[in-house]
């Protein structure tokens, strides 16, 4: 089955990994960071702004793929502090009003830059 890569911002394709990738029925969605569509930070110090602006960046790179939220089976997030879950579970509650995926959080001693403190990413189911 062939892979296929999607971007949701063709003037800023990351270098050597795709958004998204779709194989078959299924996309996944790499993990996605607060920043916006110009690359800057969203909400410096805020997890509740940071993680929503991960679920925009979810939103986009799966609409890129020709998926909605409503196709999402299961996220995983990545959290820097344990005390920011309120935040980060308000912002996912807010992305999936009716009963949301299968949800994992993992808390981790860091990302890839210092000032991110929720990664999420996605799996989605085309039916």
């Amino acid at each position: 089955m062939p892979r296929r890569s999607y971007f949701p911002n063709p003037n800023n394709k990351p270098a050597g990994f795709s958004p998204a990738t779709r194989a078959g029925n299924f996309v996944f969605v790499s993990g996605q960071v607060g920043v916006d569509a110009d690359g800057n930070l969203v909400g410096e110090g805020d997890c509740g702004a940071q993680s929503r602006q991960c679920f925009a960046n979810v939103e986009a790179a799966l609409a890129a793929a020709g998926a909605t939220m409503s196709d999402v089976t299961k996220i995983t997030a990545f959290l820097i502090n344990a005390e920011d879950y309120p935040a980060y579970a308000t912002a996912r509650s807010e992305s999936f009003v009716d009963a949301g995926p299968a949800s994992s959080t993992v808390f981790v001693k860091g990302l890839v830059r210092p000032q991110f403190l929720v990664e999420i990413e996605a799996t989605a189911v085309l039916l």
